[in-house]
């Protein structure tokens, strides 16, 4: 029998991810009949006292994520920023990196972030909201005082940075020249109000030998370029180079589509940035990720369940169905466009639109097709009973590249609309895998470099 105390720390544990009833039913897979939700609750309040057998408390064990094939023998430590799910996170673990520290404060996405990324108890904590950790919610405290804290307690020691931060638009204009006097970096004007002030103060405070920062596309053309060009000069200040930044225009090597990786559209803007002092980007660039592409690109029915077996509530109702018809030909009447995304599952070359956080609300991307017919009308039977339908969470997961084609190991501990949420806010995992592949042998040499600095120093 567990001891009381370990097993009900390890409940605990385990309802970060998973609620009462969930891990209720879940253990009378082994012991039938034995638990229920009142159960937990009871022993979660103290009124009750029930221990877990050994193999109850190996069972529930198995709803923790197990550590990373190299643990614990990692080669350098990152920190995980505006985490999401953690499709960041996922690269950098398989080539040897150890997550430090994870940032994310939507509670649903840590939910599937702690049921599918192992954390090291001894070496890694959690943050829900980053501006408690750079103090940039403390406007008592001085520049000074913020770095002190940051260098000290906030965000542990890492080699490289990972965030995917909120493009948001910068404005100098309430910024007094009396609260810049004194100011150590002039970033800290410039973006002071906005996400990417956070991990400017923490890339100014810890200085990592890399990050890795990634945000829509439309980051380049934001409030007219002012966003992205801001950005770019506090990173050159902050004494980093950045991949490629001299690119423009359609060759721009940051701009990497994940259709290359999985048949779904989606473009994002990737900044990878090195320390100039170290002297160790020479001849990189975001080119190389094509030397990373999958030799085949799964298709699309390589990551769609079996048809027969979906449930029908994934199906479009013949209301919303007739709704998004209609109103494609309205607009496409008009000259917009705009229209619902029908993808054939039978065409080998089919790429779908980009999924998005609003996906859970008609599914109008991304549809598949059931074998509707144009040339019948709408109303026919036929058309009717074949209405198209959305993409299931787990096929989700398969387009972003979280499973492989054929596989449910990712996690979904939430509800469906929360997982279309996250999903269609995460990014191709492939794509930063690739990334941490070309970034790996770089990282490595900056760990010896510093170690060879501080041997030197001492």
């Amino acid at each position: 029998m567990a001891p009381d105390d370990d097993g009900l720390k390890l409940l605990k544990k385990v309802l970060e991810i998973y609620d009462q009833k969930y891990i209720a039913e879940y253990l009378n897979i082994e012991s039938p009949d034995s638990w229920s939700r009142e159960k937990i609750n009871r022993w979660l309040s103290g009124k009750a006292s029930p221990r877990l057998s050994h193999h109850e408390y190996e069972h529930l064990q198995t709803l923790l994520p197990k550590p990373p094939a190299s643990h614990p023998h990692y080669d350098f430590d990152f920190i995980d920023l505006f985490a999401g799910i953690g499709g960041i996170r996922r690269g950098f673990e398989e080539i040897g990196g150890r997550c430090v520290f994870t940032s994310e404060w939507n509670p649903f996405a840590v939910r599937t972030y702690k049921a599918n990324h192992y954390s090291d108890p001894n070496y890694h904590a959690f943050n829900d909201d980053i501006r408690k950790v750079t103090w940039s919610n403390r406007p008592e405290k001085s520049e000074a005082e913020a770095y002190k804290y940051i260098n000290e307690q906030g965000v542990p020691d890492h080699d490289v940075l990972l965030a995917g931060f909120p493009c948001q638009p910068f404005s100098i204009a309430g910024v007094s020249k009396k609260n810049s006097l004194g100011r150590k970096h002039g970033f800290e004007d410039e973006t002071q109000g906005t996400l990417f002030f956070d991990v400017a103060r923490i890339i100014a405070a810890k200085q990592p030998a890399a990050f890795v920062l990634e945000n829509v596309k439309n980051l380049k053309s934001h409030d007219k370029g002012n966003t992205f060009r801001t950005i770019m000069k506090a990173l050159d200040e902050l004494g980093y180079w950045v991949a490629d930044s001299e690119q423009v225009g359609t060759t721009d090597y940051k701009i990497i589509d994940g259709s290359h990786f999985v048949p779904q559209h989606r473009e994002r803007i990737v900044l990878v940035g090195f320390r100039k002092d170290l002297n160790i980007h020479d001849g990189f660039t975001l080119k190389d990720v094509s030397h990373h592409y999958p030799p085949a690109r799964p298709t699309l029915t390589d990551i769609l369940e079996d048809e027969q077996e979906i449930d029908p509530k994934y199906i479009l109702t013949e209301n919303l169905w007739r709704y998004l018809f209609n109103y494609s030909i309205k607009h496409k009447a008009k000259g917009n466009g705009f229209g619902y995304g029908l993808v054939k599952p039978d065409n080998p070359n089919e790429v779908t639109r980009t999924l998005s956080a609003r996906y859970h609300k008609d599914g109008s991307e991304i549809l598949i097709d059931r074998g509707f017919k144009s040339d019948l009308d709408f109303d026919h039977k036929k058309n009717i009973k074949n209405r198209p339908r959305r993409l299931t969470p787990s096929e989700c997961s398969r387009l972003m590249g979280y499973d492989r084609p054929g596989e449910s190991n990712f996690k979904i501990p939430v509800s469906d609309t929360q997982a279309y949420k996250q999903f269609g806010n995460s990014v191709v995992v492939g794509v930063f895998a690739a990334v941490a592949k070309l970034m790996k042998s770089r990282i490595l040499q900056a760990k010896r470099l510093q170690e060879q600095r501080r041997k030197l120093a001492a």
